[in-house]
């Protein structure tokens, strides 16, 4: 008997006949004598529509309310699909995250999970009880209000459900049947990744792939919860249950520690992301001091920077300074750098939200020398400049003009042998 942490997206249970197909999926897990608590995203439309409803009201809202109005998605999925499980013969019972609790943070809309408090649920899963939990959503306690977790929360909500359980699978049913080396779309040769570390995850996920939330990969790695990505479209019977967190089919894409991968190419995977904007601030005095006033004010106003670039101009005496934001975050930042050009002291302020960040990712990059510079010659080589770069441990970050993003994609997943059979 195992402990099993069920996650379903939006397009998962977008109909009341998907949620039927959900309940399948679940009952394969009852039957085999698991212990099964469901969490749920909002169907597949619905936050989008609630979020449009808020502005509508107003575009300078509470975020307290907000919350209230976005919460509601995720409510209504969890009822639907306890309804039909209990339509089965099955023992279920929904749950929202003020009643677990799930205690968050106060930073309404983007909030973090503090504690859950799981005790009830977990002695009414020894009863043979499904839990249906609504994802994305937490109580903040301090003013007793409904609070969500950000975009894509619910897979952050499934992990630490799987953390509060002691779950031994957490299983994130999607509309993909895995992780890939890269966009199918874009590369028809690109492979599902039979398994992927926690550290190549985490970074395909701050770097454009959408399978997977980062805070959620991030919260995995920390306390070892097996994740396994896998397509809810699969018919429920061609899905083995599960037995042990050791035990798992190669179905889908295994989520796990690095040395349980016994070979590990040198690069696992390529990412892109073209939510991007290139700001460049020119004629920077040269100076100590200068890049702590440029990006104190943004760091206060809650703007990510991500690549950074700083060359001195030819007089020696100032500096250009280019890095990137998110897209989103574009007219925010150009308008932080205009009421601070004063204690700054630049010329002038170049932006252009026509760009890519395209990333190489692998873990065996610890390893091996040269992966950049293979990277960097068969991009000239198609004729694609290098805007700004960025790397780590384990991947290479390049930023290129939005119209060579597919040309750079192919490119390299067929240069490091990611278009193989």
């Amino acid at each position: 008997m195992a402990v099993v942490v069920m996650k379903f997206g939006g397009t998962s249970v977008a109909n009341i006949e998907r949620i039927r197909n959900v309940a399948r999926h679940v009952k394969r897990e009852c039957d085999a004598g698991n212990k099964v608590a469901v969490v749920v995203s909002a169907m597949a439309g619905a936050t989008n529509q609630l979020v449009a409803w808020v502005r509508e009201a107003s575009l300078l809202h509470d975020a307290r309310e907000y919350d209230t109005v976005v919460a509601s998605g995720e409510q209504v999925t969890s009822g639907l699909l306890a309804i039909v499980l209990q339509s089965m013969g099955l023992s279920a019972r929904s749950w929202q995250g003020w009643q677990i609790p799930i205690v968050t943070d106060a930073a309404h809309g983007a909030a973090r999970i503090l504690s859950i408090s799981a005790g009830e649920i977990s002695e009414r899963l020894e009863r043979g009880e499904v839990a249906v939990i609504a994802g994305f959503q937490g109580l903040e306690k301090q003013r007793n209000r409904i609070s969500t977790l950000g975009r894509g929360g619910s897979d952050t909500s499934a992990v630490a459900m799987a953390v509060a359980l002691n779950a031994d699978v957490c299983d994130i049913y999607t509309d993909v049947d895995g992780v890939y080396t890269t966009d199918p779309r874009i590369v028809p040769k690109a492979r599902r990744l039979p398994k992927i570390s926690y550290e190549e995850m985490l970074e395909m996920a701050s770097l454009g792939s959408k399978v997977l939330q980062t805070r959620s990969v991030q919260l995995a790695m920390v306390h070892g919860v097996r994740l396994r990505v896998l397509s809810s479209f699969l018919a429920p019977e061609a899905i083995q249950p599960v037995r042990s967190a050791r035990e798992l089919e190669d179905i889908g894409t295994i989520v796990c520690d690095e040395d349980e991968i016994v070979e590990s190419q040198i690069v696992s995977g390529i990412a892109y992301a073209k939510d991007e904007a290139k700001v460049t601030i020119l004629k920077v005095a040269d100076k100590p001091g200068v890049a702590a006033r440029i990006f104190g004010p943004l760091a206060d106003a809650n703007v990510n920077v991500d690549m950074i670039v700083q060359n001195v101009t030819p007089d020696g005496k100032h500096t250009d300074m280019t890095f990137t934001v998110q897209a989103s975050e574009l007219a925010r930042t150009l308008e932080v750098l205009k009421a601070a050009k004063n204690d700054i002291g630049y010329f002038d302020v170049n932006s252009s939200a026509d760009v890519c960040k395209v990333s190489v990712i692998g873990v065996g990059m610890r390893s091996h020398a040269g992966v950049a510079a293979m990277m960097f010659k068969a991009l000239a080589e198609k004729g694609i400049n290098i805007l700004a770069i960025s790397t780590s441990e384990i991947k290479i970050s390049v930023l290129i003009d939005a119209a060579y993003a597919e040309l750079a994609v192919r490119t390299l997943h067929a240069l490091y042998g990611l278009d193989r059979d």
